[in-house]
């Protein structure tokens, strides 16, 4: 089983840049894909980032794309998520996601484990 732990939420000014880190313990391993999804105040969870267990290959929501940065610490089992040129539109609570399995993809049912999520406020 792999346990995952989001951190590095908080409350910043739009314009201003966060690092979220997840941490994987337990079974962990390079191989898998992870991701990151985010869920705004009554709204569905949606796609942010995903990235492949090499690092080699990653994926951005059109939202984000050019302004977050995915990247992944294999042998620290860390994944991160930069996020520059923050806007109040991207308030949300940040989840991290791994599939023990193969595939990725921007859906969350590629993913079978999921962090408790760490919150992102944008003021204006």
């Amino acid at each position: 089983q792999v346990q995952l732990v989001e951190s590095g939420g908080g409350l910043v000014q739009a314009g201003g840049s966060l690092r979220l880190t997840c941490a994987a313990s337990g079974r962990t391993s390079s191989s898998f894909n992870m991701a990151w999804f985010r869920q705004a105040p009554g709204k569905e969870r949606d796609f942010v980032a995903a990235i492949t267990g090499t690092g080699r290959s990653t994926n951005y929501a059109d939202s984000v794309q050019g302004r977050f940065t995915i990247s992944r610490d294999n042998a620290k089992n860390m994944v991160y998520l930069q996020m520059n040129r923050l806007k109040p539109e991207d308030t949300a609570v940040y989840y991290c996601a791994l599939n023990t399995g193969y595939g990725w993809g921007t859906a969350e049912s590629w993913y079978n484990c999921w962090g408790q999520g760490t919150q992102v406020t944008v003021s204006s």
